[in-house]
């Protein structure tokens, strides 16, 4: 099998959660859906799964924190360019999204920045194929 990652997060509305997801480009997987989650893919290795609050529960003994209030992460998404990160930023706000500052461009990689309808956050980037060969500038 594969190495894969399921990033499991709790949300208020999974009909909600799933239309916003689908707006910014995840497909739903409905095999492994049902009114309390669901199982949105990014890619085949990648995946998000979107799980009622009290579903969510039953995983972690541990208080669920409000993401529109609390920082519990931050969740990079690689695109294969400006336009596509502006293209899904701007999808995440028209979705009900909110953008959460300026587009960040350091001439190797561009960046924005959004939360979901719950404030988990989603930080879209590109970044230039030489500088991702070249590894990071010099930080001296």
């Amino acid at each position: 099998m594969p190495k894969m990652i399921f990033v499991n997060l709790p949300v208020a509305d999974v009909a909600a959660s799933t239309a916003f997801y689908e707006a910014i480009g995840f497909a739903k997987n409905a095999r492994f859906s049902n009114a309390q989650s669901s199982s949105m893919v990014w890619s085949d290795a990648i995946y998000v799964m979107l799980l009622a609050k009290p579903f969510f529960a039953t995983f972690t003994e541990k208080t669920i924190v409000d993401a529109a209030t609390h920082s519990t992460g931050h969740y990079a998404l690689s695109f294969d360019s400006r336009e596509d990160v502006d293209a899904v930023t701007r999808a995440a706000v028209e979705a009900g999204g909110r953008e959460l500052y300026e587009p960040q461009d350091m001439g190797f990689m561009y960046s924005r920045a959004f939360e979901d309808l719950d404030g988990h956050g989603f930080g879209p980037f590109w970044m230039d194929p030489a500088a991702v060969e070249a590894g990071p500038p010099d930080q001296a």
